[in-house]
């Protein structure tokens, strides 16, 4: 089986997938932030809703972001620990690719449109995708005015910023259950599961001090 989680939004999901690609069990966390505590509590109830245990756990999906450093490196070092201990593959997906997978198959676009999501500073995060949800070009991180978009907009990023993302459609932010089933059925680029940083980190070691004339 399949588990697949996402934590480069303010909600953490977590899925659990069959062979054939169908969601057994999915959730996601009642509270924004907080990755680190609760990925691990939702992983386990999403084991126990669908009444199996890690070892029956066979591969690893995890959204690669770009999203807050914070919540990357929780999902990452998680997938990539739960890969060593269970020795399962860890396949890594650009979270955006997976918003676009669901609204090309849930019928929310019909053309070529953009996923945008919150980068925060006033920023989104954002790439171009055709009517088969193929990501055209992106990632990249910029203020909405400057990539402003008239045509569908999928993500968060439409509704926080309208003036420059007039036309919204759903869905809002990742499905686990949408990003374990792009790997599955290979509709997305699979990358190593390191995280998608499309700037530098707030948190940076300190710089060796000056010397002292």
């Amino acid at each position: 089986m399949l588990l697949a989680f996402d934590t480069a939004s303010p909600q953490v999901s977590v899925a659990l997938l069959n062979d054939e690609g169908t969601v057994v069990a999915e959730l996601v966390s009642a509270e924004t932030m907080r990755h680190g505590e609760q990925l691990a509590p939702l992983i386990e109830q999403v084991l126990a809703e669908a009444g199996v245990t890690r070892l029956d756990i066979t591969a690893v999906a995890v959204g690669a972001g770009p999203g807050p450093f914070t919540g990357l490196r929780v999902g990452l070092v998680t997938a990539r620990t739960l890969g060593f201990v269970l020795d399962v593959p860890v396949y890594a997906v650009c979270s955006l690719d997976a918003l676009a997978l669901e609204a090309v198959e849930t019928g929310a676009v019909d053309g070529h449109f953009v996923v945008a999501t919150d980068a925060r500073r006033k920023e989104v995060y954002l790439a171009t995708y055709d009517a088969d949800g193929d990501r055209i070009s992106g990632p990249i991180v910029e203020r909405p005015d400057t990539v402003a978009s008239s045509g569908p907009v999928v993500g968060e990023g439409a509704r926080l910023y309208p003036e420059a993302f007039p036309h919204p459609v759903g869905p809002l932010r990742v499905s686990a259950g949408w990003l374990g089933r792009a790997v599955v059925e290979e509709r997305v680029e699979l990358l190593d599961p390191e995280p998608l940083y499309l700037r530098r980190p707030d948190a940076e070691v300190p710089s060796a001090p000056k010397p002292v004339s």
